[in-house]
């Protein structure tokens, strides 16, 4: 029983972390809501166009710190579970899920929030370093070669699912649930940019 509230206290916890959207915040010190300019996206990329690098910059370091903290909370709580002979730290999986979510559906700015890739990736790197700067590889290769960064982030997603289960990174089923969600809330939330790639409408990335 102590357990399941521990769990759902850095559920809670990381939810409420993750709603401090750090591109709507950014973007009304700048007198913008980000949700009404460019893609309306409330996420790096679209605070990048529309209010350029140094408010990007400070989007980038809130967005990855709120992850970092949501975990740290989590790995705290200390709730590990076990399958297969791999264990995962549970409290720690559940604070960064619900950091993400919180960044996609933000309790304080009416659940209009961004698409959880830059927490995601803050997130993954608090529980698997080494996974995490593989799918940054992936989607580094993906954005190079074709500028399309909605592409890159989808193309990393389903690469975190595919290597979650190789046994060499030990890993239990608990963490291989908690890919599958990473994963669906990222395709999820590209829903309309898979649209335009396959209409050739969207956006490319000026470097």
């Amino acid at each position: 029983m102590v357990d399941i509230l521990k769990i759902l206290a850095a559920v809670a916890v990381g939810y409420l972390l993750g709603s401090l959207n750090t591109a709507v915040i950014v973007g009304k010190i700048y007198g913008k809501d980000i949700r009404h300019h460019g893609s309306r996206n409330a996420g790096l990329t679209n605070a990048l166009r529309v209010l350029g690098r140094a408010a990007a910059l400070l989007v980038l370091l809130g967005d990855i710190l709120k992850g970092i903290v949501a975990c740290l909370i989590g790995l705290r709580l200390g709730v590990y579970a076990s399958s297969g002979g791999a264990a995962d730290c549970v409290s720690l999986l559940a604070a960064g899920a619900g950091a993400v979510v919180g960044h996609n559906w933000p309790v304080y700015f009416g659940f209009k929030g961004g698409k959880g890739a830059l927490t995601g990736v803050a997130v993954l790197l608090m529980i698997d370093w080494v996974m995490a700067l593989l799918c940054l590889g992936v989607f580094v290769a993906i954005v190079a070669s074709t500028r399309y960064v909605s592409l890159g982030t989808i193309c990393a997603a389903l690469f975190f699912v595919a290597i979650s289960f190789i046994p060499v990174f030990g890993h239990a089923f608990y963490f291989q649930i908690f890919g599958f969600l990473m994963a669906f809330i990222v395709v999820f939330k590209h829903r309309e940019n898979i649209q335009r790639l396959f209409s050739g409408t969207e956006n490319k990335l000026a470097f």
